[in-house]
């Protein structure tokens, strides 16, 4: 498999960036989140009024994400380079400022936990594959680059995963191992590894853990 292949020095880099990362203190915030919350009614149609109730259970809570995650899918969404077809056109003349604005604010939002729906048998499976990987298959702890609660890692830009719908993620997770989800640099290579070896079973259950990890 490919997490297998993956070369060690490539590992480690990734390790040494998220560690870094915790212990580096909060990213410089470069946008203004009351500017950003002036521009944010559009978006709030899809996302809900708090960034968290959206109409649709396959769209991304945004409130409380971190502000360099959100930034960068902004950015790639506006570019094409990551299409998602509900936001052609969404993002259309915002300058790099307003992107920022909008990160800004919706990082400033505080984040939801829903409630995971599994039985103890699944959570439990969900949430040793979450701590501990699948060492058999080469899959990595989540919890390594997402933190033992599910909140990320702001400096390194890994996301907030706790609370978002389970089927977002895993919509997601599979995207990532069908390989349609190809954006994201080396962080998306890294999630394309870890999904390749996971089974349609195991991606739902982690899906509903993440839901109501915190």
């Amino acid at each position: 498999m490919r997490a297998i292949r993956r070369s060690i020095s490539s590992m480690i880099t990734v390790v040494l960036v998220a560690t870094c990362g915790w212990f580096s203190g909060p990213a410089h915030s470069a946008g203004d989140a009351t500017a950003g919350k002036n521009m944010a009614l559009a978006c709030s149609a899809c996302h809900g009024a708090d960034g968290a109730t959206g109409l649709d259970p396959t769209y991304p809570n945004l409130a409380g994400q971190n502000e360099r995650y959100l930034l960068r899918q902004l950015e790639m969404i506006q570019s094409g380079e990551r299409p998602i077809l509900l936001m052609t056109g969404q993002l259309n003349g915002k300058s790099t400022q307003d992107l920022e604005n909008l990160a800004a604010y919706y990082a400033s939002l505080p984040g939801k936990i829903g409630q995971a729906e599994g039985t103890d048998e699944a959570l439990e499976s969900a949430a040793s594959i979450y701590r501990g990987g699948i060492a058999r298959k080469g899959v990595a702890a989540c919890s390594a680059c997402h933190s033992p609660t599910g909140g990320g890692n702001s400096p390194a830009g890994f996301p907030r995963i706790s609370g978002q719908p389970a089927a977002y993620t895993k919509t997601q997770l599979t995207a990532y191992r069908e390989d349609t989800r190809t954006t994201d640099g080396e962080y998306g290579g890294m999630m394309r590894d870890v999904a390749e070896g996971l089974t349609d079973t195991e991606i739902a259950t982690i899906a509903d853990y993440l839901q109501g990890l915190h």
